[in-house]
């Protein structure tokens, strides 16, 4: 071995071993410490936490349940934006420290995705944690699921900092998908923590008076709509979530000269990313990037057509009964990334496509090739505890009857 190397393979061990001290001190002594020490209060028997670990605002996820807690004014609700990957290292230790002294005489917490932070601590056992996930069904792998490949941690660093410990419910859209959740939240031995509630964020589909506002606030935004049909292109993001990227294979040129008499393309992007695709000149007449203007919810409500990859918004999208179509113009890139908890072409209750040509020819034969059976067994497999009433159940489900 050349002494280049030599001290290139010892600079990166010494770095490595550096960072798993650092990671100790501050697991085991900093936020364990400060946990411990003001668990010694007492429990606070009305004193709710939300914890959101990348959002700056309360999401999607917690609203609907969020909001009913806050409606009982018996209830103290706290909220925390940990900021995790979009902030840096030290204000991220301090936002951490700042949940946990909080947390340390909580009663009831909610989490919406994985935090090692929070599974690490010596949880009291009077504190009820509930993770309501941010997505339905199972698709794409995440938690331990992920562990040794290019998108995960080791096994061995997901063992000794869980993203899931102390978990006491997992809420589900489907009792079906049950043992994913299991795999990726290290819950064999807790098996019983699983209960399909439904998710709670889906209730807005059963309103009518939610679509009809979603129909006038898409028309505000893009009044070329009205007249034509809404096709919803929101795929997911590439690569981790603190740098994540959108992908711009779809060509919307094309779309718009062959589609764009009858239809008009709305696209969403996954919240993480931050420097998105643009619409090319000569399209805003066809196309927009509403983003930032409109939530998926809205966006599922009215579109006639969704275009997705691995986003897990096709399985919300098939409450709705309508057709859809994958865009997975890089399945083996993501899948050695990331993985799929089921085949990927017998999963998608529509075509798999890699062209735009592909979208295009679909969307001409609809009518003929649309299969709504297949969407119905979908959403029967993946959402069959989603109708209208998951919020009603989850607070049973965690404070019993005073909260309905």
């Amino acid at each position: 071995m050349d002494r280049q190397k030599f001290y290139k393979q010892l600079t990166g061990s010494i770095r490595h071993g550096m960072a798993h001290a650092a990671k100790f001190l501050t697991f085991r002594i900093l936020y364990n410490g400060i946990y411990c020490i003001h668990a010694r209060k007492p429990v606070k028997e009305n004193k709710v936490l939300f914890v959101e670990v990348r959002e700056a605002a309360i999401s999607n996820s917690f609203q609907l349940l969020f909001d009913r807690i806050r409606e009982k004014k018996a209830y103290h609700v706290h909220a925390h934006y940990l900021r995790s990957g979009f902030v840096g290292r030290l204000e991220y230790i301090r936002r951490c420290t700042a949940m946990l002294k909080d947390l340390a005489d909580a009663k009831y917490v909610f989490l919406n995705e994985g935090c090692n932070v929070i599974g690490s601590i010596p949880m009291r056992r009077e504190t009820i944690l509930t993770q309501t996930w941010h997505a339905c069904g199972a698709f794409k792998k995440f938690g331990f699921s992920t562990a040794e490949l290019k998108y995960g941690e080791t096994a061995q660093e997901m063992k000794k900092y869980p993203y899931y410990g102390n978990t006491a419910y997992v809420t589900l859209s489907s009792a079906h998908i049950a043992w994913a959740y299991e795999e990726a939240m290290l819950l064999s031995a807790h098996k019983d923590c699983l209960k399909a509630t439904g998710v709670s964020r889906t209730d807005v589909f059963f309103q009518a008076d939610f679509t009809a506002a979603a129909r006038k606030h898409v028309y505000r935004h893009m009044p070329f709509a009205e007249g034509r049909k809404i096709i919803l292109y929101a795929p997911t993001f590439r690569g981790h979530a603190s740098k994540a990227s959108s992908p711009d294979c779809l060509d919307i040129r094309m779309l718009k000269q062959a589609l764009g008499g009858e239809y008009v393309l709305v696209i969403k992007q996954h919240p993480f990313v931050r420097d998105p695709a643009v619409v090319p000149a000569g399209c805003g007449d066809f196309a927009k990037d509403v983003t930032k203007e409109l939530s998926i919810e809205e966006l599922l409500c009215v579109s006639d057509i969704c275009i997705s990859d691995y986003s897990s918004i096709v399985f919300e999208y098939s409450l709705f009964g309508r057709p859809m179509l994958f865009y997975a113009y890089d399945l083996e890139d993501y899948f050695d990334w990331r993985g799929f908890y089921y085949d990927y072409h017998e999963l998608a209750p529509g075509p798999v496509v890699r062209s735009s040509e592909e979208i295009i020819d679909f969307i001409r034969h609809i009518d003929e090739r649309f299969d709504a059976e297949r969407i119905r067994r979908f959403r029967e497999q993946f959402m069959e505890a989603c109708d209208g009433h998951a919020t009603d159940r989850i607070l049973e489900l965690v404070f019993g009857g005073n909260m309905l």
